[in-house]
């Protein structure tokens, strides 16, 4: 009988252990690489483990992951069954102190809010049975005029009374409730995981004897990215260029990212590495293709001839005091090592980070197309960007310490310099206007024959000569039957083929100068040219 019980009591005991629930340890996050579309995150985790099988969760890791991307080491004592990737919704909520200071003053403003509401409510109740019991008196009851008028004197003071304090009630309750709602969005930014839950790892493991193991943990999740943006900043003409690169770093992975090693990379660890193979081309009959007309930027890249250029120095430096990042380049992606570490919360809010600050030889010039824009634009030429490991991006524009706009870095040229666009100069002024009294329609015999004449003024306010490349047209005939002749250029360069004229000027300061052109289309009277 005695042994019977032992039997029992070690199976009851056996049963126990191994009803417990897995034990969890928290991972800690060591270093992160953000790429354009995604991150891959590094954790290490110190566990304690029996000897023999046993089942551990691996919390605090992020909210969506690409399981197939999972890798875990282990030391060689330890033997990992499997893994399985779980949400954990039960998690507890991640509160800072600014967060909890204004949670409470939430919390107070409802029961405030709570006080109020219930004052106006007996306030209301009282009136509502004044109302009932102002018919208490009456010819019947033995009352006196002179007590009837006193008794009516009580209900309209008591009745003014409560509706003026219900009417003071009502206007706290509304200040209130703006109050609460202030409250409430504030508390809303403040939400350090706005995310909803973390993921987990369900770990089996055996083990030889029990031991105290660190794991390294590493993989992707979709849920971060970063885009990279510029500042451009041009004192004048005369200076290099600064360019400050940032990047915005965006995650919700549900985890907070405290103090961690940060890398940003070009690359992108899904993009397919298989060499594409051609296949064979057949031509089939079909709509012909459209073609887009070329960006202004594009058009000044290929331009066939350039203005006179400054040059503001001979070789690229980096600002040593913004030098935020170390850039690393393989052949296939450049990734910039950040070198301090970083704190970025899981609010999927755009995290500044610079990476790097380089004054850069340019070549400035302007450029103006009046019949377009009467504005001119400075450009600023850059070769041998290639160096810079530049990224298509939006640019904030800092010309003379004044912030003149936005622009576009893109990088993707094909041809050997990059042309920024550092917004519009105001102090040089353009304007092309219609010269009546040479322009006009002829009628001879069967033909009508159009003459026009533009002229271009172009005033320099500034303190120094500018050099400007001035753009205009005339038209080109792709009909026998009408007959373009330029009468006039004013000096321009000349391209037949596509209409183009092409001033190189150099404008004194505080100089008007004047260009003009000329030219007629004669085509017959009974047609009419939609777009002339």
């Amino acid at each position: 009988m005695k042994t019977s019980i032992l039997f029992l009591l070690s199976v009851l005991f056996v049963i126990s252990v191994n009803a417990q629930s897995p034990t969890l340890y928290n991972a800690s996050l060591e270093a992160v690489t953000v790429y354009r579309t995604s991150a891959e995150l590094n954790h290490s985790i110190k566990v304690n483990l029996p000897a023999g099988s046993s089942d551990i969760i691996i919390g605090n890791i992020a909210n969506a992951v690409d399981q197939n991307s999972i890798q875990l080491s282990a030391p060689v004592n330890v033997t990992i069954l499997s893994t399985t990737f779980v949400k954990d919704y039960l998690k507890s909520e991640n509160k800072s102190a600014a967060y909890i200071k204004v949670e409470d003053s939430l919390n107070t403003a409802r029961k405030e809010l709570n006080t109020i509401q219930n004052k106006k409510s007996v306030d209301e109740n009282l009136l509502i049975l004044l109302d009932k019991n102002q018919t208490v008196g009456g010819v019947n009851s033995g009352l006196s005029v002179a007590e009837l008028i006193k008794m009516a004197d009580y209900y309209k003071a008591k009745q003014l009374e409560l509706r003026n304090s219900i009417y003071g009630y009502q206007v706290l309750e509304a200040k209130q409730q703006t109050k609460i709602n202030k409250l409430q969005q504030q508390l809303n930014e403040l939400s350090a995981d706005k995310s909803g839950t973390r993921g987990q790892l369900l770990l089996q493991i055996i083990t030889k004897e029990a031991t105290t193991a660190v794991f390294n943990l590493s993989y992707l999740s979709p849920s971060a990215s970063w885009i990279p943006f510029y500042d451009l900043r041009a004192e004048n003409t005369s200076t290099p260029l600064k360019i400050v690169y940032k990047a915005n770093v965006v995650q919700y992975t549900g985890i907070d990212w405290k103090k961690v090693k940060l890398s940003l990379s070009t690359g992108s660890p899904s993009q397919s590495g298989t060499a594409p193979l051609l296949s064979a081309w057949f031509l089939r009959f079909g709509s012909p293709n459209s073609y887009r007309t070329q960006s202004m930027q594009n058009t000044v890249q290929t331009m066939e001839s350039r203005a006179p250029m400054k040059t503001a120095a001979m070789d690229v430096v980096s600002d040593p005091d913004r030098n935020l990042a170390t850039p690393n380049n393989n052949a296939l992606n450049t990734s910039f090592d950040l070198d301090i570490p970083y704190d970025i919360l899981s609010n999927s809010k755009a995290h500044s980070v610079t990476l790097n600050t380089y004054n850069q030889p340019v070549n400035y010039k302007y450029y103006s197309v009046p019949k377009l824009e009467n504005d001119a634009f400075l450009l600023a030429e850059i070769t041998n960007y290639e160096k810079l490991n530049l990224l298509p991006g939006d640019a904030n524009i800092i010309f003379e310490n004044t912030y003149v706009g936005k622009s576009v870095v893109n990088p993707n040229a094909t041809t050997d310099t990059l042309n920024l666009s550092m917004g519009r100069d105001k102090k040089i002024v353009i304007k092309r206007e219609k010269v009546a009294e040479q322009s006009g329609t002829k009628l001879l015999g069967s033909t009508k024959k159009q003459t026009f004449t533009y002229e271009i003024r172009l005033r320099n306010g500034k303190n120094e000569a500018v050099n400007l490349l001035l753009k205009d047209q005339y038209p080109v005939s792709t009909d026998k039957a009408i007959e373009v002749e330029l009468i006039s250029a004013d000096g321009a360069i000349i391209n037949t083929e596509t209409g183009v004229l092409t001033w190189k000027l150099t404008l004194k300061p505080g100089i008007t100068e004047k260009v003009r052109i000329s030219y007629s289309v004669k085509y017959p009277k009974n047609q009419r040219i939609e777009n002339l």
